[in-house]
């Protein structure tokens, strides 16, 4: 049986993105999201999410994005820079982290105040990711597992894309090999969650073309679904003139969530005899 998650991540991180993301839900086929629990719109992101229940709601862990912390930054002196803000990015993270620069409890402070947050905060959470995954970077993964225990949480994202799995995307030699990358990560990463019994989907997609996903890649993803349960990443937005004036990431967030509404692909779907859940169905 052909199961999918189709999970959009960032919510709360923007107006326009939390308006993207409920959209995708209330009229496509987005059936989860990813809570970023110290994001300014984290508020608006929670009081929307109360009101379609059958959207899965996780949290998404950030340690990177240039944001600032729940804890406050004189707390986390080695994990902020100067102006008291996280990382910029996994790549700033991953040289401070694996050169001894970042204290492991001030990680674990920061992560344990975002799962509070969220578990807190009126909804059913259904399961971990990270942003820019960071979840399966060794050394963080035994954190975040060790959380997940602490908290009751048995659901996780585990972003290991096909080897192979292009889905006719023409993607450069680095993203191509950044995904290599996190997908290895990601393997070492499943062998520890499966020994803290946690659950995650067995395929996922999304990542080669992270950003870029449209009509026509997300129509080839579901004409290739596997047998068992599968997660297609997302980051839908409703407004990218907004979104591009605060982000430099180059998303295509219009056509991401054009995507999910596409009557075509709904009806692939039913072709495939695809069935939708969240992580609450793993």
């Amino acid at each position: 049986m052909k199961k999918l998650i189709v999970n959009a991540d960032d919510f709360g991180l923007h107006q326009a993105i939390n308006d993207g993301i409920i959209k995708g839900h209330k009229d496509g086929f987005i059936t989860s999201t990813s809570l970023m629990c110290g994001a300014d719109a984290f508020d608006d992101a929670v009081s929307q999410a109360k009101q379609y229940p059958n959207l899965g709601v996780g949290i998404h862990l950030t340690l990177v994005g240039g944001g600032k912390p729940l804890v406050p930054a004189r707390q986390l002196r080695t994990l902020v820079d100067e102006s008291g803000r996280l990382p910029a990015d996994y790549t700033v993270f991953a040289k401070r982290w694996y050169a001894s620069k970042i204290k492991k409890k001030e990680v674990i402070e920061e992560l344990q105040a975002q799962m509070e947050r969220g578990l807190n905060c009126g909804l059913t959470i259904t399961h971990i990711d990270s942003h820019q995954h960071l979840h399966v970077l060794p050394g963080v993964t035994d954190i975040v597992l060790q959380l997940c225990s602490d908290f009751g949480v048995k659901k996780i994202r585990m972003p290991q894309e096909g080897w192979f799995w292009r889905g006719g995307f023409n993607s450069s030699a680095g993203r191509f090999i950044g995904r290599e990358g996190l997908s290895f990560c990601s393997a070492l990463a499943k062998r520890k969650a499966q020994q803290a019994k946690l659950s995650y989907p067995q395929h996922f997609f999304g990542m080669l073309a992270g950003g870029n996903l449209n009509d026509f890649l997300v129509g080839e993803i579901i004409k290739n679904i596997p047998e068992g349960v599968s997660e297609i990443m997302t980051h839908p937005g409703m407004d990218a003139e907004i979104l591009e004036k605060s982000f430099a990431w180059k998303y295509h967030w219009e056509d991401e969530l054009q995507a999910f509404l596409s009557e075509k692909n709904k009806r692939l779907l039913e072709q495939q005899q695809v069935t939708l859940i969240n992580f609450g169905g793993l």
